[in-house]
């Protein structure tokens, strides 16, 4: 049977999808995927005003996540599943482009790489805004194309629909609009007046996207402080790491960018597009994260779809089944990484923090009247809601919690300001720490250690990455 008996997109997506759901809820959530399921699991109010606290940024995704958690519930595949579903859309896409930019062969080549590389199926099973936002990066840029040569207000108004998602589901996305603005102006040839004109069009395409993204980027902008107070900021070395972050595979990173320079030096003038929805998103990420913390490479992964339409051209200098070969290749040296992320989605891989580990030896003891307690309590470890995510109903009284996170629309619970009175009736405490600690009570400062020190140790136990205590009162 011809290759082309098929639509560019029919491999790509078949594969893309085999391989998202092949292990999708293997690993266990991780510290992101659990803020996800908290903020996903309340009501619209509260969810609204959680956006307003913390993670405006997010809103947006948090609602849509909502909504399916109500239809397909809130197991580990359940919420992973749209981001499967996602990646393989923007799998197909990816095919649909590089056809429409450079034929047939380029497109399915560059489909069947972003397929198989490690970087696809890590974010095709995490359940956060990334695969989204790289299946709308890639629509936008399709129906710019289509609007660019065959004007019409339906395309316009399509692109302006897809370019508003792309922004309310992941703000750094819109970085791409700045490739979309150079290739207008440049993709034709014609005076002045006439790039005016072009440009002039896209911009009324993208005004209303504006209107709508702006006050979440207002909200945004105050909560950044919270939100990204972990980042560093960017350094040179940053740049080199880049490729294999995205990808999840330092090796096939580097693959990747190599086939993607040869593409653009094969396409010439006709890789402003794609080489701009690679690298001007990059600079300007790069260049804003030098002066604010915003530098976290996966905020990048929707530029991925781009190099690979880039290295699909790279490829069909070579017959088609070399040129399927060196895919072949590509998925070959990211097996390692497939088969680790599929087992945590920690980074390092080694950096396992075992939720389900500590909750099943809770539920394994757990008395009527146990109470919990957490440290640390604010953390971005999230130790509360790893434990109430596997618990549910059979978690002990959060005995410290004086406000939970929904009641305070935010993140984290407040702890009482008197950890003695709160414990006060209570003989048997669950204590889960952070890390590997030999005596966990002496790992817990202050008033709340004081407390805690007037139990006694009965049994430690220590799940990958915490430490698991039960005390009882002396």
């Amino acid at each position: 049977m011809r290759v082309r008996a098929w639509p560019v997109w029919v491999a790509p997506v078949l594969l893309t999808l085999a391989v998202t759901l092949t292990g999708l809820g293997r690993a266990q959530l991780w510290r992101d995927e659990l803020a996800t399921w908290s903020a996903a699991t309340r009501p619209v109010g509260d969810l609204v005003r959680l956006a307003g606290t913390i993670d405006a940024a997010s809103g947006p995704y948090y609602l849509l996540v909502h909504g399916w958690v109500e239809l397909a519930g809130d197991s580990t595949t359940a919420l992973r599943l749209p981001s499967a579903l996602a990646m393989t859309g923007a799998a197909g896409l990816t095919a649909v482009l590089g056809a429409r930019l450079a034929g047939f062969r380029a497109g399915l080549l560059a489909g069947l790489l972003f397929a198989v590389l490690p970087g696809t199926s890590r974010y095709g099973q995490e359940a956060r805004p990334y695969a989204l936002a790289t299946l709308l990066a890639v629509a936008a840029t399709l129906l710019l194309v289509a609007a660019s040569r065959r004007p019409g207000a339906a395309r316009w108004v399509a692109y302006a629909l897809v370019v508003a998602a792309l922004g309310l589901v992941h703000l750094v996305a819109l970085t791409l609009l700045a490739a979309h603005a150079v290739w207008v102006l440049a993709d034709r040839p014609g005076g002045a007046a006439e790039r005016a004109r072009r440009l002039g069009r896209w911009a009324l395409a993208v005004l209303p996207a504006a209107l709508v993204v702006a006050p979440l980027v207002v909200l945004a902008r105050g909560q950044r402080g919270r939100q990204l107070d972990w980042v560093d900021a960017a350094r040179p070395g940053d740049l080199a790491a880049l490729a294999g972050g995205v990808t999840q595979s330092g090796v096939v990173g580097g693959l990747l960018v190599g086939l993607a320079a040869l593409g653009a030096a094969r396409l010439g003038r006709r890789a402003l597009l794609p080489g701009g929805a690679v690298l001007l998103p990059m600079v300007m990420l790069f260049v804003a994260g030098s002066l604010v913390p915003l530098w976290v490479p996966r905020y990048l992964v929707f530029v991925v779809p781009f190099g690979c339409v880039l290295a699909g051209v790279a490829l069909t200098v070579a017959p088609l089944p070399p040129a399927v070969a060196v895919v072949v290749l590509a998925g070959l040296l990211g097996l390692p990484d497939q088969a680790a992320l599929r087992r945590t989605h920690e980074w390092p891989r080694g950096a396992t923090v075992d939720y389900r580990g500590a909750a099943r030896i809770v539920a394994d003891e757990r008395r009527p009247g146990d109470a919990i307690v957490y440290e640390p309590r604010d953390s971005w470890l999230f130790l509360d809601l790893g434990l109430a995510y596997h618990l549910g109903d059979r978690l002990p009284r959060d005995v410290l919690a004086s406000e939970d996170p929904v009641r305070r629309g935010d993140l984290w619970a407040a702890e009482c300001a008197r950890p003695a009175a709160c414990l006060a009736g209570v003989d048997r405490v669950w204590l889960v720490v952070a890390g590997r600690r030999a005596d966990p009570v002496a790992a817990v400062p202050g008033a709340k250690g004081d407390a805690l020190r007037t139990f006694r140790v009965q049994r430690v136990r220590q799940p990958h990455g915490l430490t698991v205590a039960l005390l009882s009162r002396r």
